[in-house]
Formats: C-alpha cells, sequence, structure tokens
C-alpha cells in the first residue's frame, strides 16, 4: 500500500467519523424536562418556547439535526412576552422593534413540526423568524391572530343619497371614536380604516369593477346590536348582503420571515392571517414550498387572509419552489420574485459610486456582497448599459452598519463607464442575487390586485396552476426602476399548462391583459434595445386555458423573444366586457414574436 493510497483511506475513516458522529434527536416539548403544554390562561409562551430552544440549542453539537415536536394543540402568543428584534424587512414597514413569536436565529438543520398544532398569535406580532440559519424544516401547523387587523362587515342597506348601514362581524372589537369615525382596536393597536375589498357574500369573488374602496365614516351611529350607520359612506356599487374587508395600507410583519438563510423547507404550513405578508424572504438560497397555504380556515366567516402578498421574494437566490399551494383572499399578490434595484446617487471617482434603496419599504438590509457581478440599467429607459462589474467592496454609508442603511459606498474592480454620473438617473442591479423559480400545481383564487409576479433573469417556469378569479392580471412580468425599484428582466421564463378562470374583473396596477408583461419605462420611446429577453423563445406561454368574459389575453411592452401558441380560449357572459384593452394580443416595442 503506498503513500497515497494510506492517505486517502485516512481521509475516508475520518469523514465517516464524522458523519457517525452527527445524530439525529426528535424532542418532544410536551415531556419532561420541557413540558411545554397549553394553558389557556397562559400569556408567557413566547418567553417559555424561546427559553426551552435556547436550552436544546445548547445541548447539541452543531451538526446534530434535532426535530422538536409540538403535542398537537392551540398555542397562544403575546406580544408582551416575546422576544424583541430589529429586524429591517423587504417590503413592509421599517418600525422598530419586532416582537417575534418563534425566533430561530443562527440554527442549522432543525425541524419544527407542529404535529397539527395552531399557533395563535396576538396584537401586533411576526410570528416566526428563520435568520442566520441553515437546513430549516417548518412544517404541520398553523398561523393565525386572535384579533385580525382587517374589519369585516356586511352591508346592510345602501341609499344613493343617505349613505350605507353596515353589519360589524362579531370577532371585531370596534368603536366610535371622538371625532366620529369607526375605529377597530385590539392588543396595542387601533385604526380607523379608510379603504377596503368587497367580496360577493356566496362566491367570495371580488365583486366586479369595485378595486380599492374608499370608505368614510365620519359621522356614523349606532343604529342597533353591532349595526351601524355611515351618512358619508357612499358607493353604490356596495348592494346589501355584499361582506367588506376593512384596511389600512400598513403592512408591519409577514407571518413567517427568512432571512440570511440557506435550504429552507416549508411543509403543510397554513397561514390564516398576517398584517402583512403571509412569507416574506430576504437575502436566501433554496426555499421549497410544499403544501404552503395561505387560505381560509374550513367553514371559515372570514373572506380575507393576509394584507398583502401571499409569498414574497427579494434578493434571493439558488432555486425556489412553490408547489401545491393554495392561496386566497389575500390583499395582494400569491407570489413575487424580484430583486432590488439600488439608485446611483453619486459618483465618487472612477471606481466608486454611492448608491442607495428609493422604496420606502424595501431598505436597511444587505444589498450584495464582494465578489458580486452587477449592471446598470438607464431609469427613464430601462436599457442596460453593455457593462458587466464585479464588487471590489460594499459599505454601509449613511450609518456604521449595514442593518438599518439607506446607503451603500460600492467599490468596482473595473473602471466605470463614463455615462454613469448624477445627470442621469442610473439604477444598479445584482446578478448574482437572483433566483431560478419553479411555480407549478397551486390555486390561486379570489384575491386582490395580481396573481403571479416574475422577475428574474433565470430559469422560470409557471405551469399546472389554475389563477381563478385573480381580480387584476393572473400573471405580470414587470420590472421597475422608478417607482417599486424591483429588479429582474425575464430571460428565460415557461407559462405553461395554467387555467385563468374570469380575471381582470378589476383594474388595479399593471392590468393591461390576463397575463401582462409590463416593465415600468416612463421614455419608451427612446429605448433602441429592450428590456425583457434577448433570445427567439425568452418567454414561451403555452397551451394554457384562457376562460374569461372580456378581451385582452396578453400585454407585452419591451420585449425581444415571445412565442404565444397552443393556447385555448373559451368565452362566457358571466361580466359585461369593461377593459379598455379590447385586443387579444396587444404589442408595444417587442420584436422576435411568434403569436
Amino acid at each position: 500500500m503506498n503513500r497515497y493510497t494510506k492517505t486517502l483511506i485516512l481521509i475516508f475513516v475520518l469523514l465517516f467519523s464524522s458523519a457517525a458522529e452527527a445524530k439525529k434527536t426528535v424532542i418532544d416539548i410536551s415531556k419532561a424536562p420541557y413540558f411545554f403544554l397549553p394553558d389557556e390562561d397562559s400569556k408567557d409562551n413566547a418567553s417559555r418556547l424561546n427559553e426551552i430552544l435556547l436550552t436544546i440549542k445548547n445541548s447539541i453539537d452543531s451538526d446534530d439535526e434535532v426535530v422538536i415536536r409540538f403535542k398537537k394543540a392551540r398555542y397562544d402568543f403575546y406580544p408582551q412576552d416575546a422576544q424583541q428584534r430589529e429586524y429591517y424587512i423587504s417590503n413592509h414597514d421599517q418600525n422598530q422593534p419586532k416582537a417575534i413569536g418563534i425566533c430561530l436565529e443562527q440554527w442549522n438543520k432543525l425541524t419544527i413540526d407542529g404535529n397539527g398544532s395552531e399557533f395563535i398569535f396576538h396584537g401586533q406580532m411576526l410570528p416566526i423568524a428563520v435568520v442566520n440559519s441553515s437546513n430549516i424544516t417548518l412544517t404541520d401547523f398553523s398561523i393565525d391572530f386572535e384579533n385580525p387587523h382587517i374589519a369585516q362587515v356586511e352591508i346592510l342597506h345602501n341609499d344613493e343619497n343617505e349613505g350605507i348601514s353596515f353589519r360589524v362581524e362579531p370577532w371585531v372589537s370596534y368603536r366610535i371614536n371622538e371625532n366620529g369615525i369607526f375605529e377597530t382596536y385590539g392588543e396595542g393597536w387601533k385604526y380607523q380604516q379608510n379603504t377596503g375589498i368587497a367580496f360577493e357574500k356566496e362566491s367570495r369573488h371580488i365583486v366586479y369593477q369595485t378595486s380599492d374602496l374608499w370608505i368614510n365614516t365620519k359621522d356614523v351611529v349606532e343604529i342597533g346590536e353591532r349595526r351601524l350607520h355611515a351618512p358619508n359612506w357612499k358607493d353604490k356599487r356596495l348592494k346589501a348582503g355584499t361582506i367588506v374587508a376593512m384596511r389600512t395600507w400598513k403592512r408591519p410583519a409577514p407571518g413567517i420571515f427568512l432571512d440570511h438563510s440557506n435550504d429552507t423547507y416549508i411543509n403543510k404550513v397554513n397561514i390564516h392571517y398576517a398584517e402583512g405578508m403571509g412569507l416574506l424572504a430576504q437575502r436566501c438560497c433554496n426555499i421549497r414550498l410544499n403544501h404552503f397555504n395561505v387560505c381560509l380556515k374550513e367553514n371559515d366567516k372570514r373572506y380575507f387572509t393576509t394584507q398583502a402578498d401571499a409569498t414574497h421574494f427579494s434578493q434571493c437566490k439558488g432555486m425556489i419552489r412553490s408547489e401545491h399551494g393554495l392561496y386566497e383572499g389575500m390583499m395582494d399578490d400569491a407570489i413575487n420574485v424580484h430583486g432590488v434595484y439600488l439608485k446611483v446617487k453619486e459618483r465618487c471617482d472612477n471606481n466608486t459610486l454611492i448608491c442607495r434603496y428609493e422604496h420606502s419599504q424595501a431598505w436597511g438590509f444587505a444589498w450584495g456582497d464582494t465578489g458580486d457581478s452587477v449592471c446598470f440599467v438607464r431609469s427613464k429607459s430601462m436599457e442596460m448599459l453593455d457593462h458587466i462589474n464585479i464588487i471590489k467592496e460594499i459599505r454601509p454609508y449613511d450609518k456604521d452598519v449595514t442593518r438599518g442603511a439607506k446607503e451603500f459606498i460600492i467599490t468596482f474592480e473595473k473602471e466605470l463607464p463614463e455615462e454613469i454620473n448624477k445627470d442621469e438617473s442610473f439604477g444598479i442591479e445584482n446578478l448574482c442575487w437572483t433566483p431560478e423559480v419553479i411555480f407549478s400545481h397551486n390555486i390561486v383564487r379570489n384575491n386582490r390586485a395580481r396573481g403571479a409576479l416574475f422577475s428574474s433573469p433565470l430559469r422560470t417556469v409557471c405551469e399546472d396552476n389554475i389563477f381563478d378569479h385573480t381580480s387584476g392580471t393572473a400573471i405580470l412580468l414587470c420590472g421597475d426602476c422608478n417607482g417599486w425599484y424591483e429588479s429582474g428582466a425575464v430571460r428565460d421564463l415557461v407559462i405553461r399548462n395554467n387555467t385563468f378562470i374570469n380575471a381582470l374583473t378589476n383594474m388595479f396596477q399593471f392590468t393591461n391583459a390576463v397575463i401582462s408583461i409590463y416593465p415600468e419605462i416612463p421614455e419608451l420611446e427612446k429605448q433602441t434595445s429592450y428590456f425583457h429577453g434577448g433570445k427567439k423563445d425568452a418567454i414561451v406561454i403555452e397551451k394554457n386555458h384562457f376562460i374569461t368574459f372580456d378581451n385582452p389575453l396578453l400585454y407585452a411592452k419591451s420585449v425581444d423573444g415571445l412565442i404565444f401558441r397552443k393556447n385555448k380560449v373559451t368565452r362566457n357572459n358571466d361580466y359585461e366586457p369593461f377593459h379598455w384593452n379590447q385586443k387579444e394580443v396587444l404589442l408595444e416595442r417587442v420584436n422576435n414574436h411568434s403569436l
């Protein structure tokens, strides 16, 4: 046996021994020594559970696999007892700190098995946070709030001149405040909702051509038990029996927050309500959702779920898979996948820029790393410069630390083009934090605004889904360096074998057709290249079934390489056609297309 062979055998033995030492431990926390059991009178579940998690974490090796299993029950969590964290969460309000129900920081190979339990939260909380962790599995539980911040009412009578009478659902705590305005309240919060979404009582579809309601409850009066009359709320579209989810635009926290974490698996988890998105992931790699639902409970009297998107992925990479999910009743999209444009604010020298987060709900977290590849886009024409560069150094500019920062000073390996300066508006996109996406076998129904939004240059597949009364556009490809600052030109997308049922019953932003390819381009006439695409089959839309009462199926702007083929269209008379766009396919600056 030669020396080389001996060395290989030694390496093998060491690796095998290391693997053998790692163990899997299943811990039933309802039993000794933890005794974490449901207690209706207990208000310290958050602190008790987090103490148990810390004890377990300190008792295991870093390579051990741990399954923490709950006894099937209802567990209540309160903000007064919760850990407080300063988390800057993309596309949410940046009020600090957040009260965290279940806080998972710096874990590895951990499974939280709810065993069919209900996790009920009170006040304003972030139910679950997974931060700086890897190989985390969340399975078999539901998330809900005892007193949601959306108020549900039923229209009783509507008089065009005298206003609207309505009944407030039993679970809503409300009062008429000192200014004569309808106000709802809970533990640590109070709201005067001035907008809302109207639902048909029987079908639970959003009411045709109502979009976002504007609600005026000034001078509201009590007229009976949980019955009120609002003389200044006038909207002839709201017939008696209409259900209205009265809401605000606030979104302090999602139901589940994933941050700087790798290889997360969420299985058989239901989110029934969150005062933000159902799930928000930022700066994460590899996320799989299987039977993850943002949904109503069985026989639920509520008509709404989350305050915003069901799922949202900001500045992630690796693979995002969302399969066999049910997304319904949310106040925004089912899925939104995008990066974040920073805006170039100042050129310091030929290799250095100061760049800034521009959107009011997307800042305070890391944007890029040394070694990341970036590209640049002209904000007004959304044209990419023919220049790829590498980050040599990136650090916060307006703060000492990244957390909470809005500005970064970035030094690049190569000299920057002369045209990148303060005289013209430019955005910068991180090409390394873009994911592949699979969105398949999901149901999206009865929600506000849109169905699925994809903004990634990597392979994206959207297939075998049902989009049922998404209210606005079913699928949107955007890209915006002017308002939302959500980045990601689509280069490789397949939309296949989906069923679209009566989309576009309402108008929201970017809703030009059932499938809308709508990058925000203020100066389209100045564009000489194209934003989306780049090859003949960059975007393929095939073998889908459009079931619709109106005409527009596909709208596309600034695309190079579009195929629309073998799609079936079934017309119905469920609603009166109303859309301004009466073309099945409407194209603006589209090259290399096949229809």
